[in-house]
């Protein structure tokens, strides 16, 4: 190898040389030319970075063939095979191997290939002993050789041998010193032309014969020879045979599909073809099989040269596909269903595509074993007879031609046992969707024996009806859809206009009374509930009057809200008897209630009447705050269910507050057995639910529930409200309170009444207001006069009530007093219970800081405000609640704390909740407010100056 002279002529080259190690390999070289144009003997073998100079003697597929020679040169092929720095001698001698060979070999020869197959006519040599890349041009057939193997049987051997063909002419190519070149798709070198073939042969096939007639295959031996290497070689080439026969098939084949159960694991098919008496799996891509078959009378051997359509077979395969089948883990011909198809098993698949397949030619057969299951159509046909108080449910499964009672399944279905045994031995496999369909028909079911609900389990029945063809009366369809119900007439004597959602609360109300369901109103807190239960009490009243019907209603409520359910029964039905069932001067005898239409009382006492409540049978059962209830185990609920009446209906903005158990008590109040008991409750839904997010079960829950649950946001109904609604919230005072209150009223009326007005001007109203100041304090927590008072308050608990019901649904609120004291109590609560809120009274320093804490965090739902620090200059249209704990002597002092959250910039409706204490200085104040509402509106701007207004009745009043 010399310098190449680049102001020389020069030429490329391309020369066939044999590596040692790798064997043959092409290199491309640069040859320096002579004057006559000949070869040098100068050359230098050049790579594709080292090109650069010789570019003029390169075109575009030169730049192609040098970067594919680049991959098999030596060093290429160790650096990819052995990561560290060797010397190529080093690396051939102590690492390279047989089987590393056998790996490199192959990938070498499909480089060279390519490289044969773009060379077209350039110059292309092999390559001298001493490595000179121009000894000895060769060209490249200009055809496809062709090879026919023969094989000659006679009474001692067999002989095997193959002949070529090129151009219509045989070709003599042993023992004239032919060299195959590349095996993995022969090339054979054979004086100084290299041939390929026509069909892909392995070189090995020939290099026996390079130097050999034949191989002779001794009797002996012979038929496990047939058996491997000739049947293999029929499949692929022409064979010419004498002494045994080779017969070709030409067949139209059956596609079958073969069921393979696996027993606790995921059953499959195997897709075959049958071809006349010969099946093949699928995915095997040899145009032609053989088989071989031995006559031992004559022994003599038939070779069947079975033609196959690898085409056809593979639309079959692309159609098997198409109907939701993909291949199991990568094997040839098995297959299962997609995961992303609605059936879950092979045999649900069979089932549904067994009519379409056999049309399309198919045969679907059995592996042999212990079990024969039913390939057939799987329906399930559900009628429903309707009692008075339940479902029939008539359900036969259909199984191929199988009528099967549904109920038959039941153990099944219960307990996942997806086999069930037909008449005639075969199993069916039930599919699995009806595991997950049809499971609560049997858990709800009230017989073993048969398929019988009651009629709150309508909600199943509607979600069955989604999957199956069932008819249910249109009556009871429109349990789903309460806006379809049929509209009912308000009561004369209502004092009030019903909402359009308030109409259809109402009339849902007398649905679930018409068909003996119990329900559970769950408005958002401000949307009526109350209004809306006591609109329906006046219809009872005028409807059952006269009649022998039970006539008196039970509302329990949280004892904070007695006295406001009083308030607003005087206001909306005053002609309602009502009857506060409270206090220890109440009623003992149980026909006394029937002098009443309703009677109203706590849960507390619920606990403590129980055996007196329990003898009288009540029209309705009205649990107000239902969520009270919530624990079944608790006293309140346990005495609650020994309570009679013909209707049951609850209220609550929050049936849920902390977990999905909370609706299960509240649900077996309003329609005992819907969910089943607690236990069964809270495995088949509360677990899957909250700890496994089981969105399917949370599905059912609602399906469940959704015809006796009605639950409108502010959100839905927000164009019928107002801007703002107000509501007054009266709140009975806790006993030890009441007795504060009346002790220190008592002292003021005696003292001030009968002392201080006689005194004259600011005297006298300095030492009134002092008193007034004192009474509302106590009114709103004894503990503002006296820290060491340990008992409650009716009004903080009606409050905390409150918000704990605002809090579950998300919303902000602010919270007004006049007294810091007051919002201290509560940001001790709220401290001691971790809840997030913001402060602000004329302490706080950095009052932006409070704001900006109300208005940006999202936990952050409370905000105590005293009324002179924070009642004007502040916009907090976040909240859509605002609580005012005690009244003002100035209305217009209330207005502006109003007004923090209903300004410009709010777009949601507006709550206002007053809170005053019954029987208190608190209920005059509002209705001195009202009396002097000209004088509050026009003059009225500090609270002295309301004081001087006051005559002496108004203070009688005040202190009556």
């Amino acid at each position: 190898m010399q310098q190449i002279d680049t102001s020389m002529p020069y030429g490329l080259v391309y020369s066939l040389g044999e590596h040692p190690y790798l064997g043959f390999l092409i290199e491309p070289h640069i040859v320096q030319l002579n004057n006559n144009g000949s070869y040098s003997l100068s050359y230098k073998r050049i790579f594709s970075n080292t090109l650069e100079e010789y570019k003029s003697a390169l075109d575009a597929t030169d730049l192609e063939l040098i970067k594919l020679l680049d991959e098999i040169e030596q060093t290429q092929v160790i650096k990819r095979y052995y990561k560290k720095a060797i010397r190529p001698a080093d690396f051939f001698a102590k690492h390279f191997d047989a089987k590393l060979a056998s790996y490199i070999r192959p990938r070498l020869e499909n480089k060279m290939i390519k490289v044969l197959d773009r060379i077209g006519n350039k110059p292309l040599f092999l390559m001298s002993k001493d490595g000179y890349p121009a000894e000895q041009r060769i060209s490249i057939a200009t055809q496809p050789t062709s090879i026919l193997f023969h094989f000659r049987r006679n009474d001692e051997e067999t002989r095997y041998f193959p002949t070529l063909k090129y151009d219509g002419h045989r070709m003599e190519f042993m023992f004239k010193n032919a060299q195959v070149v590349i095996n993995e798709q022969a090339w054979l070198l054979l004086d100084n032309v290299l041939y390929h073939f026509d069909e892909k042969l392995e070189g090995k096939k020939l290099s026996p014969f390079l130097n050999k007639r034949f191989i002779a295959v001794p009797r002996n031996t012979e038929k496990k020879y047939f058996q491997t290497f000739v049947t293999g070689l029929i499949e692929k080439h022409n064979v010419y045979a004498e002494g045994f026969d080779i017969t070709t098939h030409k067949e139209n084949a059956i596609p079958v599909l073969n069921l393979q159960y696996i027993e606790n694991g995921e059953s499959q098919v195997q897709l075959q073809f049958m071809y006349g008496s010969y099946t093949f799996s699928a995915g095997t891509q040899n145009k032609v099989t053989v088989r071989l078959t031995h006559d031992e009378a004559d022994d003599s051997y038939i070779f069947h040269r079975i033609k196959r359509s690898l085409t056809w077979e593979g639309n079959q395969i692309t159609y098997l596909e198409e109907l939701g089948l993909e291949k199991k883990d990568n094997l040839f011909g098995h297959f299962i269903p997609k995961k992303r198809e609605h059936v879950k098993s092979i045999f649900e698949w069979l089932n549904h595509h067994e009519e379409e397949l056999k049309n399309n030619g198919f045969l679907i057969t059995q592996s042999d074993g212990e079990k024969t299951f039913l390939i057939g159509k799987t329906s399930l046909e559900i009628e429903v007879e309707e009692g008075n108080d339940w479902f029939d449910v008539k359900a036969v499964a259909r199984f191929g031609p199988y009528e099967i009672p549904f109920i038959s399944l039941r153990h099944h279905i219960l307990n996942q046992i997806k086999e069930f045994v037909l008449p005639n031995g075969e199993i069916a496999i039930i599919p699995e969707e009806w595991f997950a369909q049809y499971q609560h028909l049997f858990h709800f079911s009230l017989k073993k024996d048969s398929l019988q609900l009651i009629k709150a389990h309508i909600g199943l029945l509607h979600e069955i009806s989604e999957h199956n063809a069932l008819t249910i009366s249109r009556k009871l369809e429109k349990l789903s859809d309460f806006e379809f119900i049929e509209d009912i007439q308000t009561p004369v004597h209502f004092k009030g206009n019903l909402r359009p959602y308030q109409q259809a609360g109402y009339n849902w109300f007398h649905f679930l009374q018409q068909y003996k369901f119990g329900g559970c109103l769950a408005d958002d807190m401000g949307l009526g509930k109350t209004v809306q239960t006591l609109a329906l009490l006046q219809k009872q009243k005028e409807d059952l009057n006269g009649t022998d019907s039970a006539k008196t209603s039970l509302l329990i409520l949280p004892t904070s809200l007695v006295y406001n359910w009083q308030k607003e029964a005087e206001k909306f039905a005053p002609k309602l008897r009502v009857l506060q069932h409270t206090g220890n001067n109440r009623s003992k005898d149980p026909f006394a209630l029937s002098h009443f239409d309703v009677v109203i009382t706590t849960y507390g006492i619920v606990r403590s009447d129980e055996e007196l409540l329990s003898k009288f049978y009540f029209n309705y059962i009205i649990l107000d705050e239902s969520q009270n209830i919530k624990n079944p185990t608790s006293k309140s609920f346990k005495a609650i269910k020994t309570l009679k009446s013909k209707h049951k209906l609850a209220l609550s903005g929050t049936p849920i507050e902390n977990s999905v158990a909370d609706i299960w008590s509240q649900m077996h109040f309003t329609n005992p057995g819907l969910l089943g008991g607690y236990s069964f409750f809270q495995k088949e839904f509360v677990i899957p639910i909250e700890k496994k997010k089981d969105e399917d079960k949370a599905r059912k829950l609602q399906a469940l529930i959704k015809p006796f649950v009605l639950r409108r946001t502010k959100n839905q109904v927000a164009t019928e409200l107002p801007p703002k609604t107000e509501q007054t919230v009266f709140c009975e005072m806790s006993e030890e309170q009441a007795e504060i209150y009346e002790s220190t009223k008592s002292e003021y009326r005696n003292a001030l009444l009968q002392g201080a007005l006689q005194l004259e001007g600011g005297n006298k109203s300095i030492a009134l207001l002092q008193g007034l100041t004192k009474l509302r304090q106590l009114a709103n927590h004894p503990k503002m006069t006296d820290t060491d008072y340990s008992d409650g308050s009716g009004k903080f608990e009606a409050v905390l009530e409150m918000l704990e019901s605002i809090s579950l649904e998300g919303n902000k609120v602010l919270i007004f007093s006049q007294f810091v004291k007051h919002l201290s109590l509560f940001r001790t609560h709220f401290e001691k219970n971790n809840i997030d809120y913001a402060y602000l009274d004329g302490g706080t320093k950095d009052r932006a800081e409070a704001v900006r804490e109300f208005k940006e965090n999202e936990n952050t739902k409370v905000f105590l405000i005293s009324i002179k620090a924070g009642g004007v200059g502040l916009n907090l249209t976040e909240a859509d609640y605002v609580f005012i704990l005690d009244p003002w002597w100035n209305p217009a002092v209330e207005q502006q704390a109003i007004d923090r959250t209903h300004r410009i910039g709010q777009t949601r409706n507006v709550f206002i909740y007053k809170f005053i204490s019954k029987d208190t200085v608190e209920e005059k104040i509002l209705a001195l407010q009202n009396k002097k509402k000209k004088l509050a509106t026009s003059l009225i701007t500090t609270e002295e100056s309301f004081i001087k207004s006051l005559s002496q009745d108004d203070i009688k009043e005040l202190l009556n």
